[in-house]
């Protein structure tokens, strides 16, 4: 296998010894994860482990997840190269743009190498949320019909069983947009990307994730401007906190006999039993 084709083949065969009561040789797909470099204006910004699959839609909704860009038009260039240690997303910016990245380029540099340079990270990281608008209402009825769809739609997780995905759907006319990655954060940046690129917003539709909520998520779902999230798994007490603050509805712990509402629970139209609990 060449270079250039590992680096874009998003599965990799493997030969395995299975045990199954005895052993024997099998073979296992692999996602991939490649080193993806965002370069600005020709200065590296971040390099992250990615799943080598609609890198264009990564870049974009990194870059807006990142308070880059705020529009599509703000990236005049793009590029992908291809090099013997990755993958570079070469970006040129419009000067707007690359003024303010420099000037957030020059605050950084400063504290790097003294004893206090994490307080300004950790402000960044634990920043308030944007606040999303009044957003959409949806029935508890389509939340499960998307739930249950989601992982027909995961092509690539379907191969190897090891990525996660994040999907855009429209309770308007039932579409659903899938992106996948080997990182959770990686997916959704693409599929921000993805509808952005499109001329679209996260306004009138609902993000859905196979992972747990992090505080991350909730920041790049609200920068999206999506004001529901629906998530498979158990948010962390810091997201939950970020998404009632956000003024996200956020949905966790969804499977496609049932799900719990966190915060904001007004979007989800639901038959209420005040005195019922799970069992």
């Amino acid at each position: 296998m060449g270079l250039m084709t590992y680096l874009l083949d998003p599965v990799s065969t493997m030969t395995v010894i299975a045990w199954r009561g005895q052993a024997f040789p099998s073979e296992r797909l692999l996602p991939a994860e490649v080193a993806v470099a965002m370069t600005y204006d020709k200065v590296t910004h971040a390099v992250l482990m990615a799943t080598p699959t609609d890198l264009e839609e990564f870049a974009i909704g990194f870059a807006f997840s990142e308070g880059i860009i705020r529009t599509v038009s703000d990236i005049i260039e793009f590029e992908l190269a291809l090099l013997p240690t990755g993958i570079e997303c070469r970006m040129v910016l419009a000067p707007a743009r690359r003024d303010a990245l420099e000037r957030r380029r020059r605050h950084m540099i400063g504290p790097m190498g003294c004893g206090l340079c994490g307080v300004d990270s950790l402000a960044e990281a634990l920043k308030a949320p944007h606040r999303v608008a009044s957003g959409i209402q949806v029935s508890a009825d389509d939340l499960l019909t998307a739930l249950k769809r989601l992982p027909a739609l995961q092509k690539l997780n379907a191969r190897s069983h090891a990525l996660h995905a994040a999907a855009y759907y429209s309770p308007v006319d039932g579409s659903m947009r899938v992106l996948e990655d080997v990182g959770r954060h990686n997916a959704l940046d693409k599929l921000i990307g993805a509808v952005r690129r499109d001329g679209g917003g996260g306004e009138e539709g609902i993000v859905l994730l196979t992972s747990r909520v992090s505080i991350d998520l909730i920041q790049k779902t609200a920068a999206f401007g999506a004001s529901i999230l629906v998530a498979v798994s158990v948010p962390s007490a810091r997201a939950v906190q970020d998404a009632q603050e956000a003024g996200i509805t956020l949905v966790a712990v969804a499977r496609e006999d049932g799900f719990e509402v966190f915060t904001h629970p007004e979007r989800v139209i639901m038959a209420y039993e005040p005195g019922r609990s799970g069992g």
